[in-house]
């Protein structure tokens, strides 16, 4: 399906690989024959929660972003190490970016955030049964963690205090959700 719409590897090689990111450049062919370019990221993929704490609050997180210099507000999130179970990895972020544990996890969805440019895919996991502890963060990470009633959540995404796409999206979801909309997947 959709073949008439594919491309497909000429040649390609990585132009960069740092320790976060690896960017290739490759030779394509296109569905008409011709060729072009295409330069894109690896990216291991990442999470990202919903925390719900037991009075109906949403755990966010303020956060300075060096490539847009600015603190961004954010749903608590992290990368996959390579190999590593996407629920786990959602656990392991948790505890470490804001203390917190949770017994109840479920699946929401995928998202692949930057399409044109990055192979990059998002896990996103609705956590409830939180349970407060203490923050691990890891070396060089500063952040503050607060709480957000939904409707404010909206609000704030709304009136564009909230940009960042994968918190974006996981308002939206978690709104659908408790207004019965819709349901989470079977997994």
């Amino acid at each position: 399906m959709d073949t008439h719409l594919k491309e497909t590897l000429i040649d390609g090689n990585v132009v960069y690989d740092g320790t976060f990111l690896r960017v290739r450049k490759d030779r394509v062919r296109l569905p008409d024959g011709g060729e072009a370019t295409r330069e894109y990221f690896r990216h291991p993929g990442a999470v990202v929660i919903i925390p719900l704490l037991s009075d109906g609050r949403v755990l966010l997180e303020r956060q300075y972003r060096y490539p847009n210099d600015r603190v961004f507000v954010e749903l608590p999130a992290g990368k996959l190490e390579v190999g590593e179970d996407p629920l786990l990895c959602a656990q392991r972020e948790l505890r470490e970016e804001t203390g917190y544990t949770a017994s109840d996890w479920q699946f929401v969805c995928t998202i692949h955030n930057a399409i044109a440019y990055s192979d990059e895919h998002l896990e996103i996991f609705l956590a409830r049964g939180l349970v407060p502890g203490e923050q691990q963060l890891d070396e060089g990470e500063f952040l503050e963690v607060f709480s957000l009633p939904p409707t404010e959540l909206m609000e704030w995404v709304r009136l564009g205090k909230i940009t960042d796409v994968k918190t974006l999206i996981g308002a939206f979801w978690l709104d659908k959700l408790q207004r019965g909309d819709w349901q989470l997947p079977a997994r």
